[in-house]
């Protein structure tokens, strides 16, 4: 038992070398399917990095919901800051902070340059607000609404705004950019599939005639599957780590240019690489797409090669 067991492990290594070797033999059709299968599995890779960075740098947007409360004229600075600490107490709000419309008229003129044509006005035209910021639990769109409504019905207020378009888009484009990288990656996997099973194919045919002699000395289909099998394995390897390469190379020469974009924002993001789970997966996966496409088509041609 245990002698079968190691001639069993043996044949297992023998096939895995052979088949390494054969790729080392053919170089330049082993560097054109390989280069194939890396396009194929970089592509979503990176579609999906992206979109993976896309939601790191808008992880904050989509809930940095605020309601700004304009309140009547008549009210006082006092009554205003009153105000604010009526709102920071409801549930709903996580804080208030007031802007008196000598405070909004400050802030207006430094951030948009037009100080010298504010001071040719008669009088301060903004209005005094109440920067209002839900509560965590509270920043849905449902929710928001609701609180803006409670927040008009107080005295004093002549409105609450809030701008949930823009939230909502986002999350529009985020969920259909999902979708398309899953379809582009389902597609192209299909792609590696077709690929690798149209390479063992053809080494199936060219190795037609040592296969029937095979068969007629009594090789089992298992020996004789096993070194195609193996081939479609180094076929996904390697492409595998091509198209790791590939990402790397890509983040690399874009990580400069959106860092520097970044910093123009105040903002110190960078580009996020796929990590050891992420390289491990696509490896796990290109592997798993090398022996399907190698099974398939070894399953498929086996079958009707016989001795004569």
């Amino acid at each position: 038992m245990h002698t079968r067991f190691q001639a069993w492990g043996v044949n297992h290594v023998q096939a895995l070398v052979f088949s390494l070797g054969r790729l080392y033999r053919n170089p330049f059709a082993a560097a054109l399917t390989l280069t194939v299968i890396a396009i194929a599995l970089a592509l979503p890779s990176g579609l999906w990095l992206a979109l993976k960075n896309l939601q790191a740098a808008s992880s904050g947007w989509d809930h940095g919901a605020q309601l700004s409360v304009f309140v009547d004229d008549a009210v006082s600075d006092g009554d205003l800051q009153s105000l604010a600490e009526r709102i920071t107490g409801m549930a709903a709000v996580d804080s208030a902070r007031p802007v008196t419309r000598e405070d909004a008229l400050a802030e207006f003129r430094a951030l948009s340059g037009f100080g010298e044509a504010l001071d040719l006005l008669d009088h301060n035209p903004l209005p005094a607000l109440v920067l209002v910021t839900p509560a965590p639990d509270h920043q849905g769109p449902e929710q928001v609404r609701s609180l803006a409504s409670e927040l008009e019905a107080l005295e004093g207020v002549t409105q609450a705004q809030v701008d949930l378009q823009w939230v909502q888009r986002l999350q529009a484009i985020l969920e259909m950019t999902r979708r398309g990288v899953a379809l582009v990656a389902v597609l192209l996997a299909l792609g590696v599939l077709l690929v690798v099973g149209n390479t063992i194919r053809l080494d199936i045919l060219n190795r037609r005639r040592e296969i029937e002699v095979a068969k007629l000395v009594g090789a089992t289909n298992g020996f004789i599957r096993r070194p195609f099998l193996y081939g479609g394995l180094w076929l996904g390897l390697f492409g595998g780590l091509l198209a790791l390469i590939i990402v790397g190379v890509g983040l690399v020469l874009l990580n400069g240019p959106v860092q520097q974009l970044a910093a123009l924002y105040g903002s110190d993001f960078r580009l996020e690489g796929p990590g050891f789970r992420g390289a491990l997966g696509l490896l796990g996966l290109a592997v798993a797409l090398g022996l399907g496409g190698s099974w398939i088509a070894v399953g498929r041609h086996l079958r009707d090669i016989e001795p004569q």
